[in-house]
């Protein structure tokens, strides 16, 4: 009766992880998606802990306290650092299929009861869930800026990346054909290990966003060898939309950059390039807030381009106080979304909504690419490869064929920026140069406070 119950509650989980999925790809109904999953996975554990087989919870709660413990200050993370919390959850999520790996194999060791089968899906299992756990650590390093976000690239990388991962293949076969030499475990374990950490060596911070999404897939397909292990269909089910959720986002972010997956694991993509012809024979031109609020008072279509600058800013709230000023006046104002904006899918609609921006004033680029010869100002704040004409036409650039905003056909640009340091994909920014450009160096947050106080008048006030 009570594996019959579990089996139910199995059944409730999947149905309302797969609600969860389908009420998230809106945001009208996303928060309805979250409770969703939470209950999915609160059903998960509830049904788990009516096996027949657990003696004692001893264990189990003290699991469930040191889980708490890390897991409570994970979700006082800013919205900024989402990306490298989320790395740290794949981490847990790999590290606990691979030692649950490594306990059923020692235990079915003892017992006599391995079988090709069960070896063959403990080896799926033991070598994506390890290269889950180093290599999302390695992209947590990264983007926290712990571990340098360039690429770290040496003499035939590649190559010896690809041989160790092809060793602890080979071990696995072996012991898929021998299951009883247990000895050949712990070296799949520790080459697993070091391929995580190898793999995202050479993958830049501006790779960061599709690696996290290709290890979440990862997670996802241990999670369903695990399932198989223990003959448990919901880690089957869950496991298998985790990863292909996983799969579908990072083939999504590929195409919105241009990329194929050998080109995001292999290409050490953003190292440094040397400053082009544009960067040495032109000066840009810069304004001053002043400046800047009246071409904006000007205007009569206003189109906002933010990027990672205005999340690191923490910005948005003055983008708010931006618009209201903005449209207060008539001014038409849309926001521009390029697909990898920032530093994980969605991270500016989270914030754009976070401050209350209305979501229909989101406009995705396909749409809003064939306004732009009509917008009076384009005001870019923080964003950089997204906007730079050099993915039209340079067939040199790393950014080659890379969709991008068209910010340049717009009448004016206005570019807020700190410096005129180059962004993750490490090249000059011909943007910056064009003659209908100019730039407000500083703080995104400032600047932006600086406009709007000249736009209500409380400038002239001081």
């Amino acid at each position: 009766m009570i594996a019959q119950t579990t089996q139910v509650i199995y059944l409730i989980s999947t149905a309302f992880f797969i609600l969860s999925l389908k009420w998230m790809s809106h945001p009208h109904t996303a928060r309805r998606g979250v409770f969703a999953g939470i209950a999915a996975m609160g059903a998960a554990i509830a049904g788990t802990l009516l096996h027949p087989g657990i003696e004692s919870f001893t264990w189990i709660m003290v699991a469930f306290v040191l889980g708490s413990i890390i897991g409570v200050p994970l979700s006082w993370v800013p919205l900024t650092a989402v990306p490298q919390r989320t790395a740290l959850s794949h981490a847990f999520g790999g590290l606990a299929a691979g030692l649950v790996g490594i306990a059923e194999y020692f235990l079915w060791y003892q017992e006599g009861e391995l079988s090709s089968f069960r070896v063959g899906a403990l080896v799926a299992e033991v070598i994506l869930g390890f290269v889950t756990f180093t290599g999302s650590l390695m992209a947590a390093g990264k983007l926290q800026e712990i571990l340098p976000a360039r690429p770290i690239i040496y003499r035939n990388q590649n190559l010896l990346n690809l041989s160790l991962f092809a060793i602890a293949i080979v071990v696995g076969i072996i012991l898929i054909a021998s299951p009883e030499k247990w000895y050949l475990f712990p070296i799949m374990v520790g080459l697993s290990l070091l391929f995580g950490v190898l793999l995202i060596l050479p993958i830049g911070g501006a790779d960061m966003p599709t690696v996290i999404s290709l290890l979440n897939s990862y997670a996802g397909l241990s999670a369903v060898a695990m399932g198989f292990v223990l003959e448990n269909k919901l880690l089957i089910t869950a496991g298998a939309l985790d990863g292909s959720s996983g799969l579908i986002l990072s083939i999504i972010m590929c195409r919105a950059m241009n990329r194929s997956f050998t080109n995001v694991l292999f290409g050490a993509f953003g190292q440094v390039q040397a400053k082009g012809a544009v960067a040495e024979q032109r000066a840009v031109k810069s304004a001053t807030a002043e400046d800047g609020a009246q071409i904006l008072e000007a205007a009569n279509l206003v189109v906002i381009v933010p990027g990672y600058g205005m999340a690191v800013a923490q910005a948005q709230h003055r983008v708010h106080d931006l618009y209201e000023q903005l449209t207060k006046r008539g001014i038409d104002v849309r926001f521009a979304i390029h697909p990898v904006a920032g530093r994980m899918p969605g991270h500016m609609n989270v914030l754009l909504a976070e401050a209350e921006i209305p979501y229909e004033k989101l406009v995705e680029m396909d749409s809003i690419n064939p306004d732009f010869p009509q917008v009076d100002v384009a005001l870019v704040i923080g964003a950089n490869d997204v906007v730079n004409p050099a993915a039209r036409h340079d067939k040199a650039s790393p950014i080659y064929g890379m969709p991008i905003l068209d910010v340049d056909r717009a009448k004016t640009v206005l570019a807020i920026k700190r410096s005129m340091n180059p962004g993750f994909a490490g090249i000059e920014n011909e943007l910056y140069y064009s003659d209908n450009t100019l730039m407000l160096f500083g703080d995104a947050k400032n600047v932006v406070g600086d406009l709007v106080k000249h736009l209500s008048g409380e400038a002239s006030m001081h």
